[in-house]
């Protein structure tokens, strides 16, 4: 009589049933798989991308089309939106307890001072048509320490969130038996409430961002990106939303790949509607970045 032995639990048995084979394992890896590659060129190309604008922006910081609108939240809106295209790295290879940790923790908070940013730059552009008029309370708020202190504060909100979700429900590294012979190694979120908790301030600060931001398209202020970042909060909000059903719908490394993508088009998003118009008046319309154009566009 022959003698059964039970495969181990990386492990089933051959047709034959002569030999345990080692079960296929999978997961979003940098060797031999297409999607990573496409996700890491995608990436890398905005990130320098995003890192060519920041330079442009920094060697014209004293040209008006660079100070308007604060420049400081310029510079660190371009910086987070690098952070969140680096990023996209943690939820590539071997899922591991830090990685799993760090994923969501990180997007979400870039993520969040992106936003954070777009909403102080909408309220100022807002805040500067409305304090034109004599007399207006709306002067006391014209200080740009207003602006950064509402990206700060939002941007502390979301950090709590995180740290909270990590100090109570931590993301691990779970295995999941999905087929025979196929392992599903993923990131589980620990806190399904918390992740989603993260994801709709997210939405809250850019549904906000997009309602000023329509509001304030049409003010006759210089150099008015309200439009621009209409456009981009309209982006935004749409890929968060379609991604949420097929994130939901799809399992494995295809429901990673969704994530992926909503995070690099999101945040290309954000770097071409907001910052492309004002590269090409920079670049190629250096009559329109002068004081002189300021003051006329202002008298008209």
């Amino acid at each position: 009589m022959e003698k059964c032995l039970k495969c181990q639990d990386n492990e089933w048995p051959n047709q034959e049933r002569t030999m345990c084979c080692e079960k296929q394992v999978e997961f979003l890896s940098y060797a031999g798989d297409s999607l990573t590659l496409v996700f890491i060129i995608s990436s890398v190309i905005l990130f320098i991308t995003a890192a060519v604008i920041l330079g442009t922006f920094i060697s014209f910081q004293d040209t008006p089309v660079v100070k308007a609108n604060n420049h400081t939240l310029s510079f660190i809106l371009l910086v987070s939106i690098k952070l969140s295209f680096l990023s996209v790295f943690l939820f590539l290879g071997r899922p591991v307890v830090i990685t799993c940790m760090l994923r969501q923790i990180s997007f979400g908070i870039t993520f969040c001072i992106a936003v954070s940013c777009v909403l102080a730059k909408t309220l100022t552009v807002y805040i500067a048509f409305k304090a034109t008029k004599p007399g207006s309370p709306w002067r006391r708020w014209m200080d740009i320490k207003v602006a950064n202190w509402l990206v700060f504060i939002c941007s502390s909100i979301q950090c709590l969130i995180s740290l909270i979700w990590l100090v109570i429900s931590p993301p691990y590294v779970e295995n999941i038996l999905s087929e025979p012979g196929k392992i599903i190694i993923q990131c589980n979120e620990g806190s399904v409430v918390a992740f989603y908790i993260v994801l709709s301030y997210m939405g809250l600060l850019a549904s906000v961002s997009f309602i000023v931001a329509f509001l304030a398209r049409t003010l006759p202020v210089s150099f008015n990106e309200a439009k621009y970042i209409t456009f981009s909060m309209l982006l935004f909000c749409s890929v968060w939303i379609t991604m949420i059903p097929a994130y939901l719908g799809t399992k494995g490394k295809y429901m990673v790949a969704v994530e992926i993508f909503a995070i690099i088009s999101s945040s290309g998003g954000l770097l071409f509607c907001i910052f492309l118009p004002k590269c090409y008046i920079i670049l190629f319309k250096p009559e329109i970045n002068t004081k002189q154009y300021l003051l006329g566009k202002c008298n008209t």
